[in-house]
């Protein structure tokens, strides 16, 4: 390259860098001037809506606490959680699967029933823990739903068959108050779960809607299930049956089926003189069906149903079992079913 061509590039090139400079600054004045109509813009349009940030600043209600309900076994918790569905706190007394007759009341019994807004009981003398627990509570705001109101409670029904005096644990128990089996007719539970819907709305209006409304529905599949079981009794009238469990006069009375007898044995081990007693009393009464509870394996029992040319079939008194609701439909469905197959 020649020495006078050097110089030359030289300046050219600083040119060059001028021009991009120029170029670069009138550019950026260009962004610049776009940016700010453009935030000119904005400003105009979020002036009139609030920014997100001041929405979320805004003060909100509280909701109410959910009200707190103590139901005593089983059955009634299943009724009060149906009413009330998730718009309240429901707890259970004795544990499913304990005996409600001769249940003896805990610490954290009482505990609850002092922090409860409102206690569901069966009534009818059933709880006989109940009332020294309620008084040791000390909750003088407790109100207290009592599900039998209504209700005409049956006597015995039947006659009962006394194991021998002294020897383990029966099930039989005095009913001073008539029997308080009555939730084991669907025809009754209705009125049960109608008692448990007023006396809730009568503490708790603000939830009259939701209990109205699950009530009414739960009503409604007591009502289907009714119909179930006249549907599937009604073709064995006056089938009889023994139980060695006092809890079916209700439900025998509604359909036509007849509990001759109870037999009162003991849960652990049965002697040749409790045997005699049960063939003895199927014998007498002509007995189409003997009925044993879930849960009772009792080989002598099931060796004795062979011997008299009997089944011994389940019914479920309904004081186990899990906490759904539906469980109630489930547990009846599979008594009815136990009760056709013994009467046919």
């Amino acid at each position: 390259m020649s020495k006078h061509k050097a110089p030359r590039l030289k300046e050219l090139s600083k040119k060059l860098c001028r021009a991009k400079s120029s170029a670069v600054s009138v550019l950026v004045l260009l962004v610049l001037g776009t940016t700010g109509c453009n935030q000119s813009s904005n400003n105009q349009v979020t002036s009139e809506v609030p920014p997100p940030a001041q929405e979320a600043a805004a003060p909100t209600t509280p909701s109410a606490p959910k009200p707190k309900i103590v139901t005593t076994f089983l059955p009634m918790y299943w009724f009060t959680r149906a009413v009330t569905g998730d718009a309240a706190d429901i707890e259970i007394l004795i544990p499913p699967g304990t005996e409600v007759h001769d249940y003896q009341a805990t610490p954290e019994n009482v505990k609850a029933i002092a922090t409860a807004n409102v206690l569901v009981k069966n009534g009818l003398g059933l709880e006989g823990f109940l009332d020294s627990t309620v008084k040791n509570a000390q909750n003088a705001n407790l109100k207290k739903v009592d599900t039998s109101k209504g209700i005409k409670p049956l006597n015995e029904i039947s006659p009962v068959v006394k194991a021998v005096k002294g020897r383990g644990h029966h099930h039989h128990h005095h009913h001073a108050q008539g029997n308080p089996h009555v939730w084991l007719d669907p025809v009754l539970a209705k009125q049960q779960v109608t008692n448990i819907r007023d006396g809730l709305v009568a503490a708790d209006p603000a939830n009259k809607a939701v209990y109205e409304a699950n009530a009414s529905a739960y009503i409604k599949q007591l009502d289907n299930l009714h119909n179930e079981f006249q549907q599937g009794l009604q073709k064995t009238p006056n089938c009889t049956f023994v139980t060695f469990h006092d809890a079916y006069p209700y439900l025998a009375r509604r359909y036509n089926l007849k509990q001759v007898a109870v037999v009162e044995i003991p849960e652990d081990q049965l002697a040749p003189s409790d045997v005699q007693k049960v063939v003895n009393t199927v014998r007498k009464y002509n007995v189409k069906a003997l009925f044993n509870e879930p849960g009772t394996d009792n080989k002598l029992l099931a060796s004795l149903s062979k011997d008299l040319n009997l089944t011994l079939r389940e019914i479920d008194p309904l004081e186990t079992g899990d906490k759904d609701p539906q469980h109630y439909f489930r547990a009846m469905q599979n008594n009815l079913q136990a009760l056709q197959s013994a009467c046919q």
